[in-house]
């Protein structure tokens, strides 16, 4: 039994598209690195300068212990404060706008890429193969006799 499940494990994990997954995943992990470091340290400090010095991160409400105001976040949280942290969300929302784009961007290159080489299959096709006149079938250019419906083309 366990070595019927090792077995099966094994077959699983040498599946061509786990391993592709495992790829994609660690692709993934460092780009979305990529991407924090682009917003934190690229695009918020020009907003937060066009907005008057704002620090994103840094924007939060006390909601516990009422009335206490802290210099920071960081002074905050090490005192205990219950926060609602939304200048970070602020930033999340900025970084998954910036993943969406790139993903666009990412798909539409692969796609123009994908149209582009089915389209040059079609014309190597196209001067390759003829449609029979009576079935319609796809036969080589050369063909005096259709292998499908064995019609004489001529």
């Amino acid at each position: 039994m366990l070595k019927n499940l090792t077995k099966e494990l094994k077959e699983f994990i040498l599946r061509g598209n786990v391993l592709d997954m495992a790829v994609g995943i660690i692709i993934g992990a460092s780009f979305g690195k990529i991407v924090d470091s682009l917003v934190k340290d690229i695009i918020m400090p020009p907003i937060g300068v066009l907005l008057g010095k704002v620090d994103f991160s840094n924007l939060y409400f006390s909601i516990y212990p009422v009335g206490e105001n802290y210099k920071s976040l960081a002074d905050a949280q090490a005192a205990g404060a219950v926060t609602i942290n939304y200048g970070m969300f602020i930033n999340t929302i900025i970084s998954f706008i910036v993943v969406a784009i790139a993903v666009f961007f990412v798909i539409k290159a692969i796609t123009a890429m994908q149209n582009k080489f089915a389209a040059e299959e079609k014309v190597e096709e196209a001067a390759t193969t003829k449609e029979c006149p009576f079935c319609c079938s796809s036969i080589p250019v050369n063909a005096k006799k259709c292998p499908n419906c064995t019609s004489d083309l001529g």
